[in-house]
């Protein structure tokens, strides 16, 4: 007998965290929940933090009358705040709670929104480590990566979001679905060791003061890696223009996030980078490579010998095809190593050779990030980075 359609709820705020909201988006919807991205202000538009502008389906009013069977409160300040203090969230969550429904937070929102509402009281629960002390006044207070306790599932950080995202879909549609959604995500398997990436051909990138770096993103744009892509980059002080491949600033990514650029691709041109890295999803890494002045860019970038990278389809499907590998070592979304002139390197997560980087998938995209931040800032810096998103 067919299972009904699981509906999840995602309310966003001014001042989410981008990763936490968007990477159970996504996962959830590659489980094949119907997911529901509302926003509590007063336009479908949200900041989230470090200036990703998402587009919500739905207002949080407009929500009040549906029945979810998992709700997921994502993180950042004040982006919970914001979630915490809106009276209709608050309602809805309760009445999930009260009802047995699941319901589930990441990072800064255990603590403050669901806690401050008091629907952890006796429970195991856990969320970024500097809210620990004030979770521990509402609920039983543990330091697991992913908590579960009953029908509430709670997380650390962005760093954590892709295990946290795994465990909802298991809670919600059973552990054959889980594994075969994680599978392709590529997922990192140890978390216990500092993040490493292979590394040929060792030159030092430079830029002068902040690395200004180009994101490219289109319609099909695999959104958890542009996601990560820019917030990582952005936190490391990084100058990143994200640009739409698009005739408009909103693009609609694979796993259908509204995401919004800072500009249009013709207008990024006008300005040289110290870095432009394409992020993949099938959809995104065609309209890339369909772009003659995206290709002539990352080809001027080469031939000055400035550092370019891509990951999962993009390797693959526009820098080999444009012959932008030759001579290097790369690798790629495992079903599209094959298309890899040279894949003896493909089985790393991440692989940089002298100014090139690249990845494999959505669970590699962290990884991907911080070896770019190495790259540029160091590596000391980077794993305080990484350390602050729980990685």
């Amino acid at each position: 007998m067919a299972t009904a359609t699981k509906k999840v709820l995602v309310p966003i705020a001014n001042g989410t965290e981008p990763i936490e909201a968007i990477v159970p988006i996504d996962i959830l919807r590659r489980a094949g929940a119907e997911v529901t991205v509302a926003s509590i202000e007063k336009q479908l538009q949200i900041e989230g933090l470090h200036g990703i502008k998402i587009v919500a389906d739905a207002l949080i009013s407009d929500c009040t009358d549906t029945q979810f069977d998992l709700i997921s409160l994502p993180g950042g300040m004040p982006g919970a705040t914001n979630l915490r203090n809106c009276k209709i969230l608050e309602s809805i969550v309760k009445k999930q709670a009260e009802n047995g429904r699941f319901y589930a937070a990441i990072c800064a929102a255990p603590a403050v929104a669901l806690g401050s509402w008091g629907i952890l009281k006796g429970l195991k629960a856990t969320c970024y480590p500097s809210f620990m002390e004030e979770l521990s006044s509402y609920a039983i207070a543990v330091e697991s990566r992913v908590q579960k306790d009953g029908e509430v599932v709670t997380s650390r950080g962005p760093g954590t979001a892709i295990e946290y995202a795994v465990a909802l879909v298991e809670e919600l549609c059973g552990k054959e679905k889980a594994n075969e959604v994680s599978g392709p995500l590529v997922m990192r398997p140890n978390h216990s060791e500092e993040f490493a990436f292979a590394e040929l051909n060792s030159v030092n990138w430079t830029c002068t003061s902040k690395p200004q770096i180009l994101v490219p993103i289109a319609n099909g744009s695999e959104e958890m890696e542009a996601a990560i892509i820019i917030d990582v980059l952005r936190r490391a002080n990084a100058q990143v223009v994200v640009a739409s491949m698009e005739d408009t600033l909103e693009i609609v990514a694979s796993r259908k996030v509204k995401l919004v650029a800072d500009v249009l691709l013709d207008e990024a041109a006008k300005q040289s980078y110290d870095l432009i890295v394409l992020p993949g999803g099938l959809g995104g890494a065609e309209a890339f490579s369909s772009s003659n002045k995206l290709v002539d860019m990352l080809k001027m970038q080469r031939e000055s010998s400035k550092p370019y990278g891509a990951m999962c389809a993009s390797p693959a499907l526009v820098l080999e095809h444009h012959g932008l590998l030759k001579g290097k070592k790369a690798t790629a979304f495992p079903a599209l190593c094959n298309k890899l002139s040279d894949p003896s390197e493909a089985e790393n997560r991440v692989v940089v050779d002298g100014n090139l980087v690249t990845s494999r998938g959505p669970g590699t995209t962290m990884e991907f990030a911080l070896a770019i931040a190495d790259k540029f800032i160091g590596r000391q810096e980077t794993l305080e980075l990484a350390k602050k998103m729980v990685f």
